[in-house]
């Protein structure tokens, strides 16, 4: 079901959180812990190479350890697909929130909401409404209302000094991130950290791209400090990545040439998961400035050859 949330119930929303909503570390300051830790060999990532897009998902997560180590018994989970444009390989693939939304249910998951500021018409040309609505998740829509955004400092941005955040995602104890990797007219490369900006006011976003930023390399340099500074205060649980066809071309918004890896590739890292879908179409994650500035800010590594990465094929 999809609902445009207005501004009563953000209203409400925050009176029920009162002080346990972290501004700059995290969604909830208590969390409900999962009810499964992590076995002991558990991969950094986990990349599933395969036809069946639902399938490579599941696979993924069960690689990680399965998502009850991620989501806990009654808990309320946060989807962010990419929803941006129709065209092939520019919008997460609807199997993957399909078989997202699932695992969360069947992990113990009291709600599952995706969250976004984009419109239903883009929610309905990319079929990911059907998969919402047939899996039971809701797709809350949010305006551009300043009631329902949440300004929150960053103590850490080297050129932001703050977001203003959709306000229902404080209201979720899971973050799950489902970006699709992609070519980006600026940076070159979008995934698990630009998709952040799903969740920023698209006024505060539009203050990342200076006038040339698809061209002048300082413009560029800031795109990527501002994307990198937001990182800072919105850390996803769980980032599942659409790799399985994407445009490596006139993106973000498409049509461009595709490339196919086939890949659904899943990790807590947001750097390592980025650089490593980097290295799917020949960049080098340092190249990426978006990716090496996060590292700058600690919020993970680009050195795959540090992590334990778990590939497995699945059977076409």
């Amino acid at each position: 079901m999809t609902r445009q949330i207005g501004r009563r119930e953000f209203v409400k929303t925050g009176a029920r959180l009162g002080v346990s909503a972290v501004l700059g570390g995290g969604i909830l300051a208590a969390r409900p812990r999962p009810k499964s830790p992590p076995p002991a060999d558990v991969p950094d990532l986990a990349v599933v190479t395969g036809s069946d897009i639902f399938q490579n998902a599941v696979q993924a997560v069960e690689l990680l350890g399965g998502m009850s180590r991620f989501v806990p018994q009654g808990g309320r989970v946060a989807l962010l697909p990419n929803v941006q444009s129709r065209h092939p390989g520019t919008f997460t693939k609807p199997e993957i929130l399909r078989a997202v939304i699932r695992m969360c249910r069947q992990a113990g998951a009291a709600k599952v909401d995706c969250l976004s500021w984009l419109t239903q018409k883009h929610w309905d040309d990319t079929g990911l409404a059907s998969a919402a609505a047939e899996e039971g998740a809701d797709v809350l829509l949010v305006t551009a209302d300043e009631e329902e955004y949440r300004t929150v400092p960053i103590p850490r941005g080297r050129k932001l000094t703050e977001g203003r955040v959709v306000k229902a995602l404080y209201a979720h104890d899971v973050f799950i991130n489902l970006p699709i990797t992609k070519d980006h007219a600026g940076n070159r490369f979008t995934g698990t950290l630009k998709n952040m900006m799903g969740l920023n006011h698209r006024a505060s976003n539009r203050t990342f791209h200076r006038e040339n930023w698809k061209t002048d390399p300082e413009d560029i340099a800031h795109l990527d400090q501002c994307i990198a500074d937001l990182n800072t205060v919105l850390e996803p649980t769980l980032n599942l990545v659409d790799a399985v066809e994407f445009i490596i071309s006139n993106g973000p918004m498409g049509p461009g040439e595709l490339h196919k890896p086939r890949k659904v590739v899943a990790g807590k890292d947001r750097v390592a998961v980025d650089a490593y879908c980097a290295s799917l179409w020949g960049l080098s994650a340092r190249d990426i400035l978006t990716i090496r500035f996060a590292e700058e800010h600690g919020l993970g590594t680009m050195d795959l050859s540090s992590l334990k990465i778990k590939e497995s094929v699945l059977a076409a």
